[in-house]
């Protein structure tokens, strides 16, 4: 009898009904068995299944964790891309051989048919202009969470954050895009490490990242709002971490930037050399600095201008530019002034 009434029990506690039928089912089978000793052992057996349905059910919810899957939309106020003029490395601290290389990039370069997919590494989630597009994958025998994936965009290879605790590869193995990268819940936010990325850049206009930098990750929620706050830190380019914090709402359309890459025609023929300028002879290295009147050591990213100090120095020999007369208005991240109506 004990047997059949178990047989039974189990069938009735499939994930398909989870806990509250196990509950039911002993209940049922109580009344069913009036052995004291039987009953004993039918509450053991039925609080066992009931803890294997309650685990197959669903996933444990902790209460430092959050839903992040899901459609994000960035908000308008922002612009982290700082890409409206060749020459602005503005708040970075490079070093010598960083500033040379950014200085010799051509954006022409990107015109080039096999560079045209070549797409844009890691930190791109965040400096580019498109939204998140998050989903999660899970172990289809314990439920728990092995991955989320951020979806790919037309010029961007997409991101997956491992979360099962897989070992980082060697150093040796290969470098991609996208990059290597580990998640792990952390003091209410998702954080996570990205490496064994290839060259790349952390700004369009040419600043790069070598094979050797780590990209620090932490995705904060509150309510609708998903922040997003990227540390990349580069041995080779970078004499200060970069800070970038850009923020997210939570989308009721589902995004998706997923449009195939198709290279074409853009002035280059296929084999023609990489267009680049000799570092000392980029036609735009003094632009922003004419447009706003500021000092060379700021714009060209050296690391005593990202300090408070810094604006005291400067503060008795700054001479702000003069109101415009044409083409005022906003001009990429900045606002130039217009001057009075006569």
């Amino acid at each position: 009898m004990l047997i059949e009434v178990v047989t039974r029990l189990v069938h009735r506690v499939r994930p398909v009904g989870g806990p509250h039928k196990a509950a039911l089912a002993y209940r049922v089978a109580l009344r069913r068995d009036s052995g004291e000793g039987g009953r004993s052992l039918l509450t053991l057996i039925v609080v066992l299944v009931a803890r294997t349905a309650c685990a197959q059910a669903a996933p444990t919810v902790v209460p430092s964790q959050f839903e992040i899957a899901g459609s994000w939309a960035p908000l308008a106020t922002e612009d982290v891309q700082n890409d409206s003029v060749p020459v602005d490395y503005l708040g970075l601290a490079l070093t010598d051989e960083g500033r040379t290389r950014a200085l010799a990039y051509d954006e022409s370069q990107k015109s080039m048919i096999e560079r045209q997919c070549q797409g844009w590494g890691a930190a791109y989630a965040v400096l580019g202009p498109f939204g998140l597009r998050i989903s999660s994958q899970s172990d289809p025998a314990t439920k728990r969470v092995v991955s989320y994936t951020i979806d790919a965009w037309e010029d961007w290879m997409g991101m997956t954050i491992w979360m099962d605790g897989r070992p980082r590869p060697s150093e040796n193995a290969l470098h991609t895009q996208a990059g290597f990268t580990i998640g792990r819940w952390e003091g209410g936010a998702l954080a996570a490490r990205t490496t064994h990325m290839k060259v790349g850049f952390i700004r369009k206009t040419g600043v790069p990242l070598s094979d050797q930098a780590t990209l620090d990750w932490r995705f904060f929620r509150h309510d609708d709002l998903l922040t997003v706050l990227l540390v990349a830190r580069d041995p080779a380019y970078l004499v200060e971490p970069e800070i970038i914090s850009k923020s997210f709402r939570l989308s009721k359309v589902p995004l998706d930037f997923r449009d195939p890459c198709v290279p074409g025609f853009e002035g280059r023929e296929p084999g023609d050399s990489v267009p680049h300028f000799a570092a000392d002879e980029n036609p735009f290295l003094d632009e922003f600095i004419k447009l706003f009147h500021l000092p060379r050591e700021a714009v060209l990213g050296y690391r005593e201008t990202l300090y408070p100090e810094y604006r005291k120095k400067i503060k008795d020999t700054y001479v702000p530019p003069p109101p415009c007369t044409e083409d005022c208005g906003v001009s990429g991240n900045f606002v130039r002034r217009r001057g009075p109506t006569p």
